[in-house]
């Protein structure tokens, strides 16, 4: 335990709640030159404005601002690389909050040492962002299960469709994979709406709304009485793939795919088979192997899918929700309490 945290803004955050985290937790130097970040363009824009670049002078001023700091406020440049260089030059550095729910794989990208794993702790920003994905997942099935493909097609043509009858929620199955607090929170929504839902987890857990967890070894066997599939799960060596397309094959026709974890998580490839087939009906898909999505990615064109461009964790409380989050956890390290969000360092999630 020390007596006080020089908290370095290594990313865009306002005065309004540079002045917020400072106050829930007096202890805390926040220590920030706002001229040497980058504007938002946006709430929850960490990056900033991508003109934005440093004079040499200025990009000194800022690396030595970094390297004498006790904890970071967010990745230099929201960037791998640099947090490696930071490292390599500040031997007292001992937490990193990184902004995005999947923190992990910004610390994973950077290579990082050995000793410096066991030295510093990472946080991530997991929780912020589970309501508005927790959302996006509800209208990617909606859109599946009430035929928005049609609808729109019809409606381009100026055609009056012939009647149809589609799904309601309440007599869907819908597997939810992983139970993180995206998970738990779309589960929960599903649940709400009369909707039978079943979690597949790494290991036996109780979540609200969730009539049955199975393990991630019996995925295929879940998705085979799917309605709907959501992908929740942080990209790690574990998830890769993990959508495969072995699991894709046990698939009833007209399955939704929703995926507002990690792009890496689906098999892109097989996914786009199974949509020509017929056994996905639809995909919403807000996370995708290789960002942005290549032009030459069959998924841009296609009729039965959605295309958001990361961007559906994003709303207007994100920033504050991150800066509360990042006081509790200045509180809990001077106190010496276990951090909340914190970075597993051996699979990065």
């Amino acid at each position: 335990m020390t007596d006080r945290l020089r908290l370095v803004l290594a990313t865009p955050l306002s005065e309004e709640l540079c002045a917020l985290v400072e106050l829930r937790e007096p202890r805390i130097d926040l220590i920030r030159d706002q001229t040497l970040l980058p504007p938002q363009l946006h709430a929850g824009d960490h990056r900033g404005d991508p003109a934005f670049v440093r004079t040499p002078a200025q990009q000194a001023r800022f690396d030595a601002m970094v390297d004498t700091a006790d904890a970071l406020y967010g990745l230099p440049g929201e960037s791998s690389a640099q947090l490696a260089r930071t490292v390599a030059a500040n031997p007292g550095l001992r937490w990193v909050h990184t902004t995005p729910a999947g923190g992990g794989s910004q610390v994973h990208d950077a290579n990082l040492p050995a000793d410096a794993l066991e030295r510093i702790i990472f946080t991530q920003s997991g929780g912020v962002h589970a309501e508005p994905l927790a959302e996006f997942a509800l209208l990617g099935v909606l859109a599946g299960i009430k035929g928005l493909p049609r609808l729109q097609a019809a409606q381009a043509r100026g055609e009056w469709a012939a009647r149809q009858t589609v799904s309601v929620m309440s007599s869907q199955t819908i597997v939810v994979v992983g139970l993180g607090g995206i998970g738990r929170a779309t589960a929960e929504k599903f649940a709400l709406l009369g909707a039978r839902v079943i979690g597949v987890h790494r290991r036996p857990v109780d979540v609200a709304g969730v009539v049955e967890v199975v393990p991630v070894e019996s995925l295929g066997d879940a998705v085979a009485e799917a309605d709907a599939i959501i992908m929740t799960l942080p990209g790690t060596a574990h998830t890769e793939k993990m959508l495969s397309r072995d699991v894709l094959a046990r698939l009833r026709p007209g399955t939704t795919v929703v995926n507002v974890g990690r792009g890496s998580t689906v098999d892109e490839d097989a996914l786009v088979e199974a949509l020509n087939d017929g056994r996905v009906g639809y995909a919403a898909l807000d996370v995708f192997r290789v960002e942005p999505l290549p032009a030459s990615s069959p998924l841009w064109a296609h009729p039965r899918v959605l295309v958001s461009p990361h961007t559906s964790a994003l709303h207007s409380g994100e920033d504050r929700l991150i800066a509360e989050l990042v006081a509790e956890n200045a509180t809990r390290i001077l106190d010496g309490l276990p951090m909340v969000n914190r970075v597993n360092t051996v699979e990065f999630y």
